[in-house]
């Protein structure tokens, strides 16, 4: 296990660059990036999976209700997504280069990207929430209801993605501390909003689902109004003033596009596989459409703990690459898988011992139950193949590798999860387990290939 663990023996000798830090300088540095956006994106997760169990207390239909929204609420993001992944990456290389005002120069031009995007994309899933939830599957039981749901959603969808945008950025530079915060802040309030809204506690209105929706906009407004003033400050890396010249810049825009199309592309074949997937599932009926809501949400905080290594694996990988010592990006992208992979062990164990419990949680109708016990210990050995590839993934974002990512996606998402879906699910009659086979298929997928990049190391070629 301590060889497994030490840093000098990750690399060749012959990809060695300089002086290598110690195993506690590397693994130091690790924790310091990755710990507040592993810790954001589990508690984040969590919290959502708090909202889903307030919404589950006003029944199954409820339940779908706030579900069937999901995957066009993402499909709304996906722009805003890829161009948020170009971001990040850019700032980091430019941190990594010692190139603090072109940095700054490309938070400016991604801010004004932003705004018009938000505006524009919350404004359509606004005016046309009613068709995009048929599209989706959403069923006449609780279209009514999703509807409304889905309207104050994309109301705060705008403030929502103006925050990623100034996140994301802050995550680049490396301060992944301030996305922790406003995230976790705004998640607060949007829990606190939803016990007050959805039942209508002391003088508030018993709102239910559209309370549940009210309370995540309130939520959005927040993670905004943060992420907006630690920009404001004179004293931070990254800062925005009015008398800041806010032109659109040709070459800062081309270094954003490098990377924010091929994201682009790739947030495009997520959310159509995702979509599609979503809507082969919730065909199988409304229990196992809540049934798999339920376990999605376990696996959200199991992509939480991935996600959030990731995060720190692009940031640490693109500022190694920017100063020169890619070395110190294999390095620190090693480091974070196998700190991914002995979390993940543990996580797993976790939810295959306490399956029952969980579902409880979420649930008290017994056919939800015992679907979500099977489901939940599928769970446990899937989540072992997503943590790492989102952690490689994200390896391979930092450096600029988007078009790989971006191709993958296409291949396991886009075609193997539906497909797989379709035929296990309805063509084996499988059903609801069919349905997550279909996703071993795809992490299995997505990690081999992944692995098999990054350990080729073509990725440190490449110029942002």
């Amino acid at each position: 296990m301590i060889a497994y663990l030490d840093c000098q023996k990750m690399i060749s000798n012959e990809k060695i660059l300089g002086p290598l830090p110690t195993n506690g300088e590397v693994y130091k540095r690790a924790f310091q990036i990755a710990w507040p956006s592993a810790l954001e994106t589990i508690l984040v997760a969590l919290i959502g999976a708090i909202d889903t169990m307030m919404v589950g207390g006003l029944g199954t239909n409820a339940i779908a209700a706030v579900g069937i929204c999901t995957q066009p609420k993402f499909i709304i993001m996906a722009t805003l997504l890829g161009l948020n992944t170009g971001v990040n990456v850019v700032v980091a290389r430019r941190k990594g280069e010692g190139r603090q005002e072109d940095a700054n120069k490309t938070l400016r031009n991604a801010l004004l990207l932003s705004f018009l995007l938000s505006l524009l994309l919350s404004t359509i899933g606004f005016v046309f929430a009613e068709p995009m939830l048929m599209f989706a599957g959403a069923s006449v039981d609780y279209l009514s209801i999703s509807v409304v749901y889905f309207r104050y959603i994309m109301i705060g969808t705008f403030f929502q993605l103006m925050s990623l945008t100034m996140t994301a950025a802050q995550r680049g530079a490396g301060k992944t501390k301030i996305s922790m915060v406003c995230n976790l802040s705004a998640n607060f309030v949007n829990v606190i909003m939803n016990a007050l809204l959805i039942n209508g506690l002391f003088f508030f209105p018993r709102l239910e689902v559209a309370g549940a929706a009210i309370a995540t906009m309130i939520g959005n407004i927040v993670a905004f109004l943060l992420a907006l003033i630690t920009l404001l400050r004179n004293n931070g890396y990254l800062h925005i003033h009015l008398k800041d010249d806010w032109k659109l810049d040709a070459d800062t825009l081309q270094a954003i596009f490098k990377i924010s199309i091929p994201s682009l592309v790739e947030q495009i074949f997520l959310r159509i596989g995702f979509f599609t997937y979503s809507r082969a599932v919730a065909n199988l009926g409304t229990i196992d459409y809540a049934t798999h809501l339920i376990c999605m949400n376990v696996m959200t905080i199991s992509f939480g703990l991935g996600d959030g290594l990731s995060i720190a694996s692009s940031t640490l990988v693109g500022q190694s690459l920017g100063a020169k010592r890619s070395d110190l990006a294999i390095i620190y992208g090693k480091v974070l898988q196998r700190i991914g992979l002995l979390m993940s062990i543990i996580m797993g164990i976790g939810i295959a011992l306490f399956n029952t419990e969980i579902m409880y949680l979420f649930s008290k109708d017994i056919l939800v139950i015992e679907k979500g016990e099977t489901i939940l210990l599928m769970l446990a050995l899937v989540i072992q193949f997503q943590v790492n590839q989102v952690i490689t993934m994200g390896c391979l974002r930092g450096a600029g590798d988007a078009k790989f990512v971006a191709f993958i996606s296409l291949i396991t998402i886009t075609f193997i999860r539906p497909i797989g879906t379709y035929v296990l699910a309805y063509g084996v009659g499988l059903g609801l387990v069919g349905a997550w086979l279909s996703i071993y298929l795809d992490q299995i997928t997505r990690l081999l290939t992944s692995k098999y990049r990054f350990n080729q190391a073509e990725w440190m070629k490449i110029q942002v």
